[in-house]
């Protein structure tokens, strides 16, 4: 007899939350032991948000006034009806996928299972315990400072931590955040708040069953070749009480829906878990490929055994190779090889999408997902301090050929890797999300955690903690190699069907150097942080594969209006201040150290973050094309960041919104799979290459035109050449002295193109002096904008040099097809602006900006 089970849907209840009476928050805040109406998924911010008990998190100055909440106990309760189906099967389980983070669960007044860990899933049996009506399932979240801060405090010396917490509500010599299996981002970053949620953070399920069930499938792939794939189906089988056997079918779908492939074999089970494993074949496989190397074709895996319900995962076939060959410097290179092919990656870090995840929806990552693709971008890095993202994440990625590397959850600091306990609770994370994600062919990499070994060897946290200590510091760092060097190493191995295994970012993967530029990946923050290093800088630094860089800038005015009223918009503004997060608060002074020094004093701030973004686009794509025509030697460029948390100052090129900053639009073209790499030093020496990284050589040609500010041509070269396919053309190296050859620097620029039939396919322009001298002038873009059907068209022509032309709309929606870029004396460019506003509406709310314009205008008033 065919037994049935139930499919996996989302608990349906009637949820509701309370502060625990007895709290010691409650004197503050009298009445919020009454219960009210809760959202699962769902925090307890955002369900006191909804209740109106405190307003929105990200307006204002409100982070302050809300740390309260991370200090308190919280207590959720979901009341619920059971069908008679489930009722009638033998076997039932509660399986909760997100709890934050130290939770105490029970069911109809009996303890069903602690929690403390937010990042896994949990489990508990309830067979016998549910009842037809009027269940109660009840969530006691302790306040995890609280809850960690006695024994944090009793360390006779403590590990390194991350932020310290500015309000008060932790003392910043006993963070506790190191010690919380909770998303490290919740305790603030510099990007982002301090919000100590609690809450069922993902969806809670009821499962049932009878004799048996499947409770995981993976796809293993063996041999991967233009003729065959080799895989093997694993099943994981739950068996009942007593052992029996049954006949297993798996079969495979290619991405049109055929039946590819089937295997079907009779199998002995024995009480409790079985793994069950069959091989599959399948001809003339249809690879997938990351984007720019060819298509993403999916193939869909059907596993059922005798009494149980089928078991569906979709996925792509690809090999990954961590390549990393030893050169005659004694340095080893760093580039992922994808179904044989050497990939220079190209993309950002990603950073969680919002202070409280279960506001994420799918549409939100499709939106941020497909900008990156849009950017020309092919690798994403999902950064160690947040969480392990939703399966829409991945499945959006493998549909658009996003490479995914992703770090295991640990941010930076310091972990307790000394602790058994901790690390038995990390190793069993681990497993739960390689297992839960494994199928994706998007995932490159596994690595162990962001910035903890050159935190310890580099920024004086191992030497700090020896001296006080050199017992307990060589127990931290040997708990440490446990966890990060032998248990994660394992868990991959073990469950992560042949992807690579990385110990930590930046790192060498445990050898003695952990941020070396001649050997695994580098972080490098010497731009910006540290000694604040001008952007040329970034040509001196040459990585095998450079993942992570940044500037910072302030997202467009419209988003800021979001937070603060504008008369609360000013550079040292205390609302400004809250949502800039870098040196807690002060971060303009080191955004304005960098606009200053190539572009002058802002006059107000609209100019302020124009002028922010305008030093973070030109400065990101210095470093990109930079690492771009080192290839090669160097195989990725991840700048620092794709997306914000919030609405605020970041180095993210996509605000809160979704809106792109001037640095998206520069990514789409330093990025394009063709690309010009002109890039001037500050020694006056302009290094000339082309890039392509498409399989196929193109043939073209490159011109070199120097021009003043009004058009006059005083020189020019060109040449007919062909781009090696996947790599470098190196062109030739210019002085200041024979491109300028005696004309005046302020007034000149150099125009580096290729061409092919005439047209332009990529372009970058070179100058001579800072902006603050050059001579640009104000009023030099006129602009016509007129209807086309269901779009308009905006026709914009330069009477001088233009730099750094910005189209916006105000409060207006509209979108240009193209921003921030340049326009050469008498160039007109015509671009397509899609809004549902109407002409004149359009027309009243156009507003252009460039360099000129800003530098070189009369004084406005300040906003």
């Amino acid at each position: 007899m065919l037994c049935s089970i139930a499919l996996a849907a989302p608990l349906p209840a009637q949820w509701s939350f309370r502060l625990l009476p007895g709290d010691a928050q409650s004197q503050a805040h009298p009445g919020l032991d009454a219960w009210r109406p809760a959202q699962v998924p769902g925090s307890v911010h955002t369900d006191l948000l909804a209740a109106g008990v405190i307003g929105d998190p990200y307006v204002g100055a409100a982070e302050a006034g809300l740390q309260w909440i991370g200090l308190a106990d919280w207590e959720y309760r979901a009341r619920f009806d059971v069908d008679a189906a489930t009722l009638a099967r033998r076997h039932a389980e509660l399986r909760f996928d997100g709890l934050d983070t130290f939770a105490e669960v029970s069911l109809n007044g009996q303890p069903l299972l602690r929690a403390d860990n937010a990042h896994r899933s949990w489990r508990a049996r309830v067979d016998g315990r549910l009842r037809a009506q009027g269940n109660e399932l009840r969530i006691v979240f302790r306040s995890p400072i609280r809850t960690l801060l006695p024994q944090v405090q009793a360390m006779p010396h403590r590990i390194a931590g991350n932020y310290p917490s500015p309000y008060g509500d932790e003392p910043a010599d006993a963070m506790v955040g190191n010690f919380a299996r909770k998303p490290a981002y919740h305790f603030g970053w510099d990007w982002g708040p301090r919000y100590v949620t609690a809450g069922v953070w993902r969806d809670v399920h009821l499962d049932s069953w009878d004799a048996r069930r499947i409770t995981d499938l993976a796809v293993r792939t063996d041999v991967l070749d233009d003729q065959r794939a080799a895989l093997t189906a694993q099943l994981q089988v739950e068996q009942g009480e007593a052992a029996g056997s049954a006949r297993v079918t798996v079969e495979a779908f290619d991405p049109d829906g055929r039946r590819v492939a089937a295997v079907e074999r009779e199998v002995a089970l024995r009480p409790g878990d079985n793994r069950v494993q069959l091989p599959l074949e399948i001809a003339q496989p249809r690879r997938w490929w990351p984007v720019g190397y060819g298509v993403q074709d999916r193939y869909t895996v059907r596993a059922s055994v005798q009494g149980a319900d089928a078991v569906t995962r979709r996925t792509g076939l690809r090999t990954v190779r961590l390549q990393r060959d030893a050169d005659a410097e004694g340095g080893q290179g760093f580039a992922f090889v994808i179904n044989g092919v050497p990939v220079f990656a190209k993309g950002a870090n990603v950073i969680p999408f919002d202070a409280f995840p279960a506001r994420v929806t799918r549409e939100r990552l499709r939106r941020d997902l497909q900008a990156a693709r849009d950017a020309n971008m092919n690798m994403l890095r999902n950064w160690g301090g947040g969480y392990y993202e939703s399966d829409d994440f991945f499945d959006i990625a493998d549909e658009l050929g996003l490479l995914v590397w992703q770090d295991f959850m640990f941010g930076g600091g310091m972990q307790p890797g000394y602790d058994p306990a901790f690390r038995a609770s990390v190793v069993a994370e681990a497993r739960d999300n390689v297992r839960r994600l494994r199928h994706h062919p998007s995932i490159v990499l596994w690595c162990g955690n962001n910035e903890e070994e050159t935190a310890w060897k580099d920024w004086g946290h191992g030497k700090q903690l020896t001296e006080a200590d050199p017992a307990f510091a060589a127990q931290v760092w040997q708990g440490y190699v446990d966890l990060f060097g032998n248990d994660l190493r394992q868990v991959v191995a073990e469950e992560g069907l042949g992807v690579p295994y990385w110990s930590s970012s930046p790192g060498n993967d445990l050898d003695a150097k952990a941020n070396d530029s001649r050997r695994g990946d580098k972080h490098y923050w010497d731009v910006w942080g540290g000694p604040a290093l001008p952007a040329t800088a970034y040509l001196r630094e040459t990585p095998r594969f450079m993942s992570e860089y940044g500037l910072q800038a302030w997202p467009r005015l419209s988003t800021v209006d979001a937070f603060a009223a504008r008369d609360e918009q000013a550079i040292d503004g205390p609302v400004i201040r809250a949502h800039q997060k870098f040196m807690a608060g002060k971060g303009n002074e080191r955004l304005l150290h960098y606009i200053e020094r190539e572009y002058g004093t802002p006059r107000s701030f609209p100019d302020f973050v124009y002028l922010s973004q305008v030093m973070q686009a030109e400065g990101i794509e210095l470093a990109a094309l930079h690492h771009r025509a080192s290839r090669p030697y160097t195989m990725g460029s991840l700048y620092w960041q794709l997306n914000d948390v919030w609405p605020g100052a970041s180095w993210s090129s996509l605000d809160y919104y979704g809106n792109w900053k001037a640095l998206h639009f520069h990514a789409r073209r330093f990025f394009a799979g063709v690309a010009v790499a002109a890039l001037r030093d500050d020694d006056g020496v302009t290094r000339f290459s082309l890039l392509n990284d498409g399989r196929d050589a193109i043939t073209a040609q490159w011109h070199v035109r120097v021009m003043d500010v009004d058009g006059r041509e005083s020189a020019r070269q060109q040449e007919t050449v062909t781009l090696s396919p996947m790599g470098v053309t190196d062109v030739a190296r210019f002085v200041d002295a024979d491109l300028l050859k005696g004309h005046d620097p302020a007034r000149s620029v150099a125009v580096f193109e290729l061409l092919h039939d005439g047209a332009v396919l990529a372009r970058r322009l070179v100058h001579f002096v800072p902006a603050k001298e050059q001579a640009l002038a104000a009023g030099q873009l006129q602009a016509e904008l007129h209807a086309d059907g269901d779009r308009y068209r905006l026709r914009l022509q330069a009477r001088g040099l233009v730099r750094a032309a910005w189209i916006d709309f105000g409060d207006v929606a509209a979108e240009p097809e193209d921003n921030a870029f340049d326009l050469l004396p008498g160039e007109t460019r015509e671009l397509v602006v899609r809004s549902r506003a109407d002409l004149p509406t359009l027309r009243a709310a156009l507003q252009l900006r460039t360099l000129g314009d800003t530098l070189h205008a009369p004084s406005v008033p300040s906003r």
